[in-house]
């Protein structure tokens, strides 16, 4: 069931003020973008364009979205705002007033002033952004001390209650620790903690909330638009999610081929489009899916039966892993050297029937992708064991770990960091066949040829990765971990970067392929929206542990454990059709069960371990983690 959802962005009255078209009134607003057009330059030294004549006027303590495909121009014009486009990128026309001073004119010195201060952005991949070399304190502290002439000890304490406020777990061991120690979400934590610092008139947020879960994608976004109010910060938010535009922002820009094709308040655009494109996203947006009955393969089904043809083998087995990590000691025991054991992941059991699709969700840093590590033989489990087909991999040999390996696939969040840029698309997924003996080279060649031809890029095979768009990106990764044709694959995180056109095309083209092939799908995801389209059972982690699990229908209309229910509540939804228009709906879930003291809570380990109970109804597996003496 579903309310409507009543965000203050959407009530206020005054929104449609904020993007206008230049009128020449007396109003200096705090940006004013009129006919830019920006261009690459080709081989022949001759620029083509590639953004068209864009216009917008941003009041401060105004929000703008710009939504849009991948490639349509959003984040080149956030660039143009802050003077870094690339090299081959050229500013063909128009003009652009900062504050009441021409930006483009800057000189390099007045770029460097403008940029922190003036014009913040947080970009989409944070690792990018923090340099690796050096720990998270000297990072945040740095531009206080240089910049707003901050004594270091009162930027280090600013800088903790930053972190503080994006919900960093222990702010003082993070600021004494490097970039890679975290996270994805948490590294885009620290990012925007790191920005929000220095208190900027403008802020461009460049997608920043991918890679964080919907609660903590809730609480950052609340965040920006409180410094939105408390600081009269305008707000540029690029984002394919429209939900998020609907009710975090006033003004909203739908961009297509570097094209302007509608803008005017969020609430009116996204309710009643007038544009076809912009008809087009919303009719892209995740629903949910009826189960779908999947037709095993002979091989596969032949291959998962029991003795007694009566209950499936599962494909996959996960059987009480624990995962531990080393860490440096802290305080006065780092004095005698060592490293201390952290639990990472408490002792979870789960497994996956051939064709099916297992989520598992939950927030940065809850276990997910080190569960996934372990099933590839990647992490060593302190305790437990995988099987796959019935049979452990893990412990039993190079020779079968190295088959399981081949059995199990996995297609990465970021295409174009897992696939070599020197190598052509034909060889990127050819390459998993190396070591597979039993096909030769004509095999070979063929399995490539039906890999690429099933995601749609037959005719891609000599290309090099840098031709292609992240969902073409996206679809190799995808043919490459078919090619062995696996029992299994992991999809971590498989379209959170794409527009929600691009999300569509990959999903509906993942789910066929599941229906064709036959395999199990280990779905990682934050966004709940895909997970209710494709999803048949639903794991919820928080903190490394399992806390509830289900069939999809059973978690998402009937969640128990208050996690599980914050999650779903966290994020609005769009919902709707051409003919009634569309509303920014929030989801309502039923009446708790249970007082919230009987649910376990990671965060209360001395009340005892948890104890994963049956709560299912009308015979729907359903299993929540309460504490043991409840």
């Amino acid at each position: 069931m579903t309310t409507l959802h009543s965000a203050s962005a959407m009530e206020s009255s005054a929104a449609s003020d904020s993007v206008r078209a230049a009128t020449g009134s007396a109003h200096q607003p705090l940006l004013s973008v009129q006919d830019l057009t920006l261009g690459f330059r080709g081989p022949d030294g001759m620029a083509k364009p590639v953004v068209h004549g864009v216009s917008f006027d941003l009041d401060a303590g105004r929000s703008l979205a710009v939504v849009g495909e991948s490639g349509s121009g959003k984040t080149l014009i956030g660039k143009t705002l802050l003077g870094l486009l690339p090299d081959a990128a050229q500013i063909m026309g128009g003009h652009v007033n900062f504050a009441g001073q021409p930006l483009l004119e800057q000189t390099p010195a007045q770029w460097r002033s403008t940029r922190g201060i003036g014009i913040g952005m947080v970009f989409q991949e944070p690792m990018v952004s923090l340099n690796p070399a050096f720990r998270i304190g000297e990072q945040l502290t740095e531009a206080l001390v240089r910049r707003r002439n901050v004594p270091r000890a009162q930027a280090w304490t600013q800088a903790v209650a930053m972190l503080e406020r994006v919900r960093v777990r222990d702010p003082q061991g993070c600021m004494k620790r490097y970039p890679h120690e975290f996270s994805g979400g948490m590294r885009q934590r620290i990012m925007l903690a790191a920005v929000m610092l220095l208190r900027p008139k403008l802020l461009i947020a460049d997608e920043p909330t991918t890679a964080l879960d919907c609660v903590v994608q809730k609480e950052v976004l609340d965040l920006m638009t409180e410094l939105t109010r408390e600081e009269g910060t305008a707000l540029i938010f690029i984002s394919h999610n429209l939900a998020l535009v609907a009710a975090y922002t006033e003004q909203v820009l739908v961009m297509r081929a570097g094209v302007a094709v509608e803008t005017g308040p969020a609430d009116q655009v996204l309710s009643r489009p007038s544009h076809d494109y912009t008809l087009a996203l919303l009719d892209a947006l995740p629903r949910r899916l009826p189960p779908a009955a999947v037709a095993l393969p002979d091989s596969v089904s032949a291959g998962t039966a029991s003795p007694s043809g009566a209950v499936p083998t599962p494909i996959l087995e996960v059987r009480d892993v624990a995962i531990d990590y080393s860490a440096a000691r802290s305080g006065f025991a780092a004095w005698f050297g060592g490293k201390r054991s952290v639990r990472a992941v408490h002792r979870t059991s789960f497994s996956v029937e051939p064709g099916e699709t297992l989520a598992i969700v939950g927030e940065s840093g809850s276990g997910k992708t080190s569960l996934t590590k372990a099933v590839l033989g990647l992490v060593t489990p302190a305790e437990g064991d995988v099987l796959l087909n019935g049979e452990r991999f893990l412990d039993t040999g190079a020779k079968r770990l190295q088959a399981a390996r081949r059995a199990i696939q996995i297609v990465f969040q970021d295409p174009y960091s897992s696939l070599d840029p020197r190598m052509r698309v034909g060889s990127l997924v050819a390459e998993g066949l190396r070591a597979d003996h039993s096909l030769d080279a004509a095999q070979r060649a063929e399995r490539v040829a039906t890999a690429l031809a099933d995601v749609g890029l037959a005719d891609h095979v000599r290309r090099f990765v840098h031709e292609l768009s992240g969902g073409q990106r996206q679809r190799v990764a995808i043919a490459r971990a078919l090619a062995s044709r696996p029992a299994v694959i992991i999809a971590d995180e498989p379209v959170s970067a794409l527009d929600v056109t691009v999300q569509k095309q990959v999903l509906d083209m993942l789910v066929a392929l599941q229906a064709r092939y036959g395999f199990a799908c280990l779905l990682i995801s934050h966004d709940l929206g895909v997970v209710e389209q494709i999803a048949d059972r639903v794991l919820v982690m928080l903190r490394g542990h399992l806390v509830e699990e289900g069939t999809r229908d059973a978690v998402f209309d009937d969640p128990c454990h208050p996690y599980t229910r914050r999650l779903l509540q966290a994020v609005p939804e769009l919902r709707g059709n051409r003919t009634d228009g569309f509303k920014v709906l929030s989801r309502e879930v039923p009446a708790q069960r249970l007082a919230d003291d009987r649910y376990f809570d990671p965060d209360r380990p001395e009340k005892g371990a948890p104890r994963l109970v049956d709560v299912g109804q009308s015979n729907a597996a359903h299993r929540v983690a309460l504490y043991a003496d409840t």
